[in-house]
């Protein structure tokens, strides 16, 4: 065969090959150029910047402001008891409007842990790490977290406690944005669990297990 037909042979599969060497390369690396699209697919849009201007509306804001009354779907929350922790006649639920469960009341100390016992502590008598070392430093501004198992916080009803760790009070913060709702009830029903062994007496322990504490 001749020689220049080898070579016009090899020329050839090198050319054939130099198209997907291209867009390898196109495609593995930067460009600030936008691609070339044989199907753009509106990818290629002119668009507004947040918190930019706009010639098309009145008020001069590229940014739209939800007509009033807008609830983003999911979001309309029309159950108070579950959500606010309140009864029809405005007053405080005094039953979890969830099921009493192992699982959520476990679920409950997981959450109490991460979220009130630095301050509260382990068992709830307000003398967690952060209580403790603020009594150290004695600096005056410091308002001691409540005992979560003394009678007057036993005794406040349970849409109250979940009303406290949603918004807060004195200078603990509000948890609302932080712990979802489900959450929170959990951890009122842990708070429930804390207090009545806390404040449990022998009549509160099954006839099956009473011999063991003698």
């Amino acid at each position: 065969m001749p020689r220049v037909l080898v070579y016009t042979g090899i020329l050839l599969a090198a050319l054939a090959l130099l198209p997907l060497a291209l867009l390898d390369y196109a495609r593995s690396t930067p460009s600030r150029h936008p691609r070339l699209q044989l199907v753009p697919d509106m990818d290629q849009q002119a668009y507004h910047r947040a918190q930019g201007g706009s010639s098309v509306f009145a008020d001069g804001r590229a940014m739209r402001i939800p007509p009033a009354g807008t609830v983003a779907r999911g979001e309309l929350r029309e159950d108070d008891a579950y959500f606010r922790g309140m009864a029809p006649d405005s007053s405080w639920v005094t039953e979890l409007p969830v099921a009493w469960t192992m699982e959520r009341i476990r679920y409950g100390q997981n959450r109490y842990q991460i979220f009130c016992a630095p301050c509260h502590g382990d068992a709830g008598r307000g003398d967690g790490l952060v209580a403790r070392r603020a009594e150290q430093l004695a600096e005056g501004t410091w308002t001691p977290p409540s005992d979560l198992t003394a009678a007057v916080t036993a005794a406040r009803p349970d849409g109250e406690l979940f009303a406290i760790i949603s918004h807060g009070i004195r200078k603990m913060p509000a948890y609302g944005s932080q712990i979802p709702v489900d959450a929170r009830w959990a951890i009122v029903a842990y708070l429930r669990a804390l207090q009545r062994s806390a404040n449990g007496t022998l009549a509160d322990v099954p006839e099956s297990h009473k011999a063991e504490l003698r």
